[in-house]
């Protein structure tokens, strides 16, 4: 009986430890969370100032007094003035473009988080569902390995590899210089005792800037010494802690559907049918009239899309163990978000739910995926400039991914 029950174990430590799983998952949600959050600083660049500067009605001492009875970080707190106001939005910005390319991941990850809580934590009553997901997604994904695969992280490791097995020597100067830089940063607002009350995020600022040093320390005594104990021990750490992560994620998921799936089942409008028919005439969630009026002209499509809505959202987690069934729902609840973007002019909560979807995607349509973009873009390089003898070969080979252990979901 023991024996029995030890290998099924083991395996399972094998594979939590042994690599990172879902790569493909993990960039997806790394590039959808990135990309929701870039293009909604963008779109609100020009209301920046009432939103989150100087000028919004949450004023900076109510928000001030606010985040210091519950703890909260916002880095917009910090000084007042529009100066580090700018600063701060243009550091969000940067950051959101950065980790949505990949490049220094475990740093820009860190970044895109303490942005988007300053932001965030600085007016309260600005968000809705959408970015109570990306608050809690950019937590999540500061433990992930989301760069692995579809990042500049995942090129520069490539051409690394391509050079040490050529005998050449690789040195990693950027790194080390924005460690350091960060780490100033890092010392002097703890010093100044500006991260807030909650250890949370000091606690996870420190811990990442420390373990950033251990794995740089690590990674250049191991240089040309294969097997390094110490660099397969954090091999083990840092993969165990992203299964970890991406466990957390899918569960959050769920536990998001389960949660609003449970709580329409007791509305009497849902109970009804009619549900969907209010908000499609409410004059602030109608971009389009005309096509609001056509779908609710249609007593049996509102009661089709209510009673729908509902069966999805509370089957959707009792069906993630069974591929087909939940492939299915998975694209219902994606189509359902696409069409809130249009129909009801949310586009960034059904960007960041769709982010979170991504999560179950299949592996094989994911490589699929990324195989199609390959070949889209190649085609515009293509137009846009001669392709040299030789050169097609070469960026096929310089694109081409790395294996890595199954995650079908």
């Amino acid at each position: 009986m023991r024996n029995g029950l030890a290998l099924p174990v083991s395996r399972g430590l094998a594979r939590v430890t042994g690599s990172p799983l879902g790569p493909y998952q993990s960039a997806v949600i790394r590039i959808g969370f990135a990309a929701t959050t870039l293009l909604f600083l963008l779109r609100e660049f020009p209301h920046r100032q009432e939103m989150y500067g100087p000028h919004a009605p949450w004023s900076w001492d109510a928000a001030r007094q606010l985040t210091t009875d519950n703890g909260a970080f916002t880095a917009l707190l910090w000084f007042r003035g529009e100066a580090w106001f700018e600063s701060v939005y243009g550091l969000t910005v940067l950051s959101a473009a950065l980790l949505l390319l990949g490049w220094r991941t475990r740093t820009t990850s860190v970044l895109f988080m303490a942005g988007l809580l300053s932001l965030q934590n600085r007016s309260v009553f600005m968000g809705d569902g959408g970015d109570n997901v990306l608050h809690l997604m950019s937590v999540y994904l500061v433990f992930t390995r989301c760069g692995r695969v579809w990042s500049l992280d995942a090129r520069r490791q490539r051409r690394a590899g391509a050079a040490r097995a050529r005998g050449e020597q690789v040195r990693d100067r950027t790194g080390p210089l924005l460690w350091g830089v960060l780490g100033v940063a890092l010392v002097a607002a703890t010093l100044a005792g500006r991260l807030g009350g909650d250890p949370l995020v000091p606690v996870l600022l420190w811990a990442a800037w420390l373990a950033q040093a251990l794995w740089w320390i690590t990674g250049r005594r191991a240089d040309g010494v294969p097997g390094a104990q110490p660099r397969l021990l954090l091999d083990i750490v840092t993969d165990a802690v992203h299964n970890g992560a991406l466990f957390v994620i899918m569960a959050e998921a769920c536990l998001i559907y389960a949660t609003a799936g449970w709580y329409k089942v007791q509305g009497p409008r849902w109970q009804d049918g009619t549900a969907v028919y209010y908000p499609l005439h409410l004059e602030s969630f109608s971009p389009w009239p005309g096509l609001a009026g056509l779908l609710s002209a249609s007593g049996t499509m509102v009661m089709l899309v209510t009673y729908g809505t509902v069966i999805a959202q509370v089957a959707f987690p009792f069906t993630v163990f069974n591929r087909r069934v939940k492939n299915v729902l998975l694209a219902v609840m994606i189509t359902e978000h696409a069409a809130i973007a249009v129909v009801l002019g949310l586009p960034f909560f059904s960007l960041a739910m769709i982010a979170a979807d991504s999560v179950f995607l299949p592996t094989p349509f994911l490589r699929r995926l990324g195989s199609g973009a390959v070949r889209v873009r190649e085609r515009l390089l293509r137009r846009l400039r001669p392709v040299l003898p030789g050169q097609r070969a070469a960026d096929a080979a310089e694109d081409a991914e790395p294996a890595h252990v199954g995650f079908t979901v």
